[in-house]
C-alpha cells in the first residue's frame, strides 16, 4: 500500500507519472481532480467526492488551492459550484497532455470504477 493504494496491477510508467503528478501537486487527491476534470470537462464536489468516497470538505479545499494556482476556473450555475481546467492557464495543453498520458496507464477496474460513470440517464425503454 502506497498513499492509501494497493500496488498490484499498476504498471511501472503508471507509478513514475503517479509519483511525478503528487510531487507536483502534493496529493492524490489533487491527482483524482485533474483525472476528473479531464476525463468529464467539469464537476462539482459533491459529485466528485462522492465519486472517491471522499470528505467533500478535503476536494474543496484542494479545488481552492487549484484556482488559487489558476489551474482550475469556477463559475456558478444556479446553487452550483462547477470547476473546469482554466483554459487561460498557460500551460493547459501540457498540462492535459500529461493527465491523459498519466490517465492511459490507470488499471482498467480504477477507470471503471472512478471515470466511466453514466452523466446523463438512459433513454426511455432502452433495454439493458
Amino acid at each position: 500500500m502506497l498513499f492509501g493504494r494497493n500496488l498490484k496491477g499498476y504498471t511501472a510508467f503508471y507509478l513514475f507519472t503517479h509519483f511525478l503528478i503528487v510531487s507536483l501537486f502534493g496529493n492524490v487527491t489533487v491527482e483524482k481532480i485533474l483525472f476528473f476534470l479531464n476525463v468529464y470537462g467539469e464537476g462539482y464536489p459533491l459529485g466528485m467526492a462522492k465519486t472517491f468516497g471522499e470528505a467533500v470538505n478535503k476536494i474543496q479545499q484542494q479545488l481552492k488551492r487549484l484556482e488559487g494556482g489558476g489551474i482550475v476556473a469556477s463559475r456558478l450555475v444556479g446553487n452550483v459550484r462547477l470547476y473546469t481546467l482554466d483554459p487561460r492557464y498557460p500551460f493547459l495543453k501540457e498540462l492535459k497532455a500529461l493527465i491523459a498520458r498519466a490517465y492511459e496507464f490507470l488499471p482498467e477496474n480504477e477507470k471503471n470504477k472512478y471515470y466511466r460513470l453514466r452523466t446523463r440517464p438512459r433513454r426511455a425503454g432502452k433495454p439493458i
